[in-house]
């Protein structure tokens, strides 16, 4: 079955994309659950909010599904009004990412630069567009784009024009992209790639990890959602898509996949991880999550609308440097992962919710986007 684009208004509503409410320190939506001895509160309404980037002075800057980058000042403390930090002439303005003194940001057409400093406002000047992406022009499937910045390179990536389309469109989807801050040296670091929507920096080791929706049309329960280190592996990564998926299973008779990469970590099929982070291994904030999460990955899970649907969740995976604590489990792709944040999917069905970004801020809190609910969730350990 294809995941389908419809949506279904949860309890919270689905609030326009670049639309702003006052900040609010409040309880989540009572059905949200989260581990004993931490504590969800929303903090901020930011309708489509999609990819977060935590600033060293405790702002948050918020892509979302419209032409505007948000910014919530003081997401770490006492949290102000979202407003507008940047206005794109592209959208969606989903993808953000902080470093080098730079915003980048990823539209559908392009990777955008800012100048940025802690404590900046609004941006300083007009964004930049560095690079170009989607050349051929617009697809009915995955026009966000996710960007990260690691040691002085910026990763970006680029999801596919359709299901399952061989050849794509144009040399840039279903990618992840590298690309110097300034925009030379763009060139591919992995193909075949489905959508590379979840990127998330191992601060530790500098490796960029991708989470990535897997096609459709396959036998129910297949392809396994994949989450991998990328820049982890040698040369140019060949993920297999759409010939190959999981551990070098071939989706067309005939085909070779001996060459496929196979994914350190798998999630259940339909999924749909659109954000990602790796906790500090190291951290020392007032917030600092307990030991067992030191070094580990949230993802956010927007879930599906395949019959039965998947929910909406937050997942944790444990991990030990570039590897899983876990190894994976090709007849259960449930044994590398728990859940962290539930309840964004009723019993009846009905959703509230359906986490997208994720970003951990200066004092080891934990933020998630919603797009659906355009809310902004801080958790962190109940004192």
């Amino acid at each position: 079955m294809l995941r389908s684009i419809a949506f279904v208004l949860g309890a919270a509503g689905l609030a326009v994309a670049g639309a702003v409410a006052a900040a609010s320190d409040a309880p989540a939506p009572a059905a949200l659950t989260v581990p004993a001895g931490f504590e969800i509160t929303r903090i901020a309404r930011v309708g489509g909010a999609r990819e977060l980037a935590a600033a060293p002075n405790g702002d948050l800057l918020v892509g979302t599904l419209g032409n505007d980058v948000m910014i919530v000042p003081s997401a770490d403390g006492t949290p102000g009004t979202p407003s507008v930090f940047a206005h794109l002439d592209d959208s969606p303005a989903a993808g953000v990412a902080l470093g080098d003194g730079t915003l980048f940001i990823g539209t559908q057409f392009g990777v955008w630069r800012v100048p940025y400093a802690a404590a900046d406002a609004r941006a300083r000047a007009a964004p930049l567009r560095i690079a170009r992406v989607r050349g051929s022009g617009a697809s009915r499937d995955h026009v966000t784009t996710s960007v990260a910045f690691s040691r002085g390179t910026l990763f970006v990536g680029v999801g596919s024009s359709c299901n399952a389309c061989d050849p794509d469109l144009d040399d840039t989807r279903a990618t992840v992209q590298q690309v110097q801050p300034d925009g030379s040296g763009l060139r591919a670091k992995a193909i075949h790639i489905r959508n590379p929507i979840a990127l998330a920096v191992d601060d530790a080791t500098g490796v960029v990890w991708a989470g990535v929706a897997g096609q459709d049309e396959l036998e129910h329960g297949h392809p396994y959602e994949i989450f991998d280190p990328v820049t982890s592996h040698e040369g140019t990564v060949e993920y297999g898509w759409p010939a190959c998926y999981e551990n070098h299973r071939a989706a067309r008779a005939g085909t070779d996949c001996s060459k496929q990469t196979v994914a350190r970590v798998v999630l259940p099929a339909y999924d749909t991880p659109i954000g990602a982070a790796i906790y500090p291994l190291h951290e020392r904030g007032a917030f600092a999550f307990p030991q067992s999460y030191a070094g580990g990955a949230f993802v956010a899970l927007h879930g599906s609308w395949h019959v039965p649907p998947v929910p909406p969740r937050v997942a944790f995976v444990p991990l030990h440097g570039d590897e899983p604590a876990t190894p994976v489990d090709w007849n259960d792709p449930t044994t590398q992962w728990r859940e962290f944040i539930t309840g964004f999917q009723l019993p009846d069905g009905e959703r509230v919710g359906r986490p997208t970004g994720v970003a951990v801020g200066p004092d080891g809190s934990l933020f998630i986007a919603d797009d659906e609910a355009g809310a902004i969730y801080r958790v962190r350990p109940r004192r």
